[in-house]
């Protein structure tokens, strides 16, 4: 008869290590998470989003709150902001939903009978990059990462950059807003955005424009259904989610306002955040890995506290 006992199938040796790996594990010391880091956090920790670059997607389950990095993609955001106002996005649709990757919105009869731009223009350059000194706010975070040289995070985005080439982008990190576009890179206008919804596709990083990230409203995104077609597009027998209205936050009343504002990455608390997230304390966890990947270590946000 065999023995299927685990500790009687190791030899001592094995059996000595195991028992010592358990031990230490058990020794993790109890850190501060990021939930505790938010709570002795100070004022100037913070700041709010900037209502001139902070749009509102009004959908019928919610709202989704966008907020804009001109510093990033000023030619393109500054289309998608001249739609806004003329409120070309009223009325469209969620177009595409496509299970662990993106949902992308914009005009459903793009292809027969499409919805006039106005004053946008049908074409704009693709913001991929942006010259390294351009970038005032970057912040680097010490971990490796396969897709840029350095990563880290910029006025709150998570951006990579490489000192080589002088370059600097936004990441396709979960919640990340881009523009979606065909084989020509100045294709895109902002007509038609997506967000990530999925597992962070960074072989999209300097391949297409990205504007900015979702900081309020993800779920009524990540959770919409998925689209019937090829690459989650939805289809004839598909029910498209409507676009009721997409709002500057400076043209909206201030009583109708989401008072919402994001952990400054230049306070010394962000290392702390990030800290938390690379190595997570006791005692629930027992293995410190020492390594966080840039997409896994977003900034906080919050509701601003009332007075």
């Amino acid at each position: 008869m065999s023995l299927t006992h685990p500790f009687r199938a190791l030899p001592l040796s094995a059996l000595a290590i195991s028992l010592a790996t358990l031990a230490h594990a058990a020794d993790l010391p109890i850190k501060p998470s990021v939930g505790d880091l938010v709570k002795k956090s100070r004022p100037s920790d913070w700041r709010p989003l900037d209502p001139n670059n902070t749009l509102y997607m009004e959908l019928p389950t919610g709202r989704v709150v966008i907020e804009l990095a001109p510093e990033f993609a000023p030619q393109n955001i500054a289309n998608i902001k001249t739609m806004v106002k003329e409120q070309y996005f009223d009325g469209l649709a969620m177009l595409r939903s496509q299970d662990n990757y993106v949902a992308q919105w914009g005009d459903p009869n793009s292809e027969t009978t499409p919805k006039p731009l106005g004053s946008a223009k049908a074409k704009v350059v693709g913001e991929f990059t942006v010259p390294m000194p351009n970038d005032k706010h970057f912040v680097r975070q010490m971990d490796f990462d396969g897709y840029a040289p350095q990563v880290g995070h910029s006025n709150g985005f998570p951006v990579g950059r490489d000192p080589k080439a002088k370059t600097t982008w936004l990441t396709h990190c979960y919640g990340m807003v881009g523009v979606g576009r065909d084989n020509d890179t100045d294709s895109g206008n902002g007509a038609e955005l997506y967000a990530i919804t999925g597992h962070a596709p960074r072989h999209l990083d300097r391949n297409i424009t990205v504007v900015g990230r979702v900081v309020a409203g993800m779920p009524l995104l990540a959770s919409l259904p998925r689209g019937g077609e090829a690459m989650g597009f939805y289809g004839a027998k598909d029910t498209r989610l409507p676009i009721k209205t997409v709002r500057l936050e400076a043209d909206v009343p201030e009583a109708e306002r989401s008072h919402l504002e994001v952990m400054r990455s230049e306070a010394p608390i962000y290392k702390d955040v990030i800290e938390a997230q690379r190595n997570r304390g006791g005692p629930w966890n027992k293995y410190a890995a020492n390594y966080v990947e840039l997409c896994n270590a977003p900034i906080p946000v919050r509701e601003h506290p009332k007075e």
